[in-house]
């Protein structure tokens, strides 16, 4: 599932063509992804203009001058393709359509935006923009990690009860919007912290070292365009790179690529997901 760098790689991607434009026509070719999609939403959409495009975790936000917002989340196999338009230095022509283009968006000026989603496990919802942090999606999701108010002490306090290991505690969106299982990996490797670890056991310095570690790996695989391992893929149809640079996660067997380390990549399962670290050097 995309994680917070593939979303706001995607949202930078779409913002040249839908920031500030209008929607000239909406189209919506069933009646459901993961839940049902809000009544009218094709009459909802066409022919308003997009104010602001947004980010709050995973979801991409649409402010439109209807007063709503287009609240999106990409699910495990969404892509939000553009065409018709030139991004980068390439020109993207309009592709054939294809059996999963659920919504597509005609823009004024030619471009169209298709949300392609093999597994439906994506959404939309159009929700009032001065409610939307009321949105029963985003209402219990904690503070972004760019913010201000993700800081050393906030974190130490939000862990600090918590007798669940690490790296559980992290992936809980309550506690830190956008980070799923890839980048908890890197940066507890990154830390030194065993995901094993139990979160009410760290010392506040500890915890507080995580902090500009998880902006740190956010922001390199932001600008790496995120990671491609299965379905992500920019808003021109390009791959993401920063599967590349990955120091734990996928590297099951692999030497650590701590200096002086010497040990080897482990794998064990955590609240079902896979969690990759190094015994050696993480404790």
């Amino acid at each position: 599932m995309p994680e917070l760098p593939e979303v706001e790689t995607v949202r930078r991607g779409l913002a040249p063509v839908m920031e500030g434009a209008v929607i000239a026509r909406a189209t919506v070719n069933r009646a459901d992804l993961r839940w049902p999609f809000p009544e009218g939403m094709a009459a909802r959409l066409t022919g308003r203009r997009v104010l602001r495009l947004g980010r709050r975790s995973k979801y991409l936000l649409l402010d439109l001058d209807s007063g709503e917002t287009l609240i999106v989340h990409l699910g495990m196999s969404g892509r939000m393709q553009v065409s018709g338009s030139t991004l980068g230095t390439f020109h993207h022509d309009h592709p054939l359509p294809q059996k999963h283009d659920h919504v597509v968006f005609d823009m004024e000026g030619g471009a169209r935006v298709t949300f392609n989603d093999p597994r439906r496990f994506g959404a939309m919802d159009l929700w009032p923009t001065n409610r939307t942090e009321q949105h029963w999606l985003i209402e219990k999701i904690g503070p972004e990690p760019f913010s201000n108010a993700f800081d050393q002490t906030y974190l130490a306090d939000a862990l600090k009860a918590r007798r669940t290991p690490v790296k559980t505690a992290l992936l809980d969106q309550r506690v830190v919007a956008g980070l799923g299982n890839i980048y908890v990996c890197e940066t507890l490797h990154r830390a030194g912290i065993s995901p094993r670890r139990l979160a009410a056991n760290l010392s506040r310095a500890r915890i507080g070292t995580l902090v500009p570690i998880i902006r740190d790996v956010l922001s390199e695989a932001i600008e790496a365009g995120g990671s491609s391992l299965r379905n992500h893929r920019q808003a021109d149809g390009a791959l993401g790179y920063f599967q590349h640079r990955f120091r734990v996660y996928d590297r099951l067997g692999a030497p650590c690529l701590t200096p002086g380390c010497g040990g080897t990549i482990a794998r064990i399962v955590q609240s079902g997901r896979s969690s990759f670290f190094c015994p050696q050097c993480q404790r």
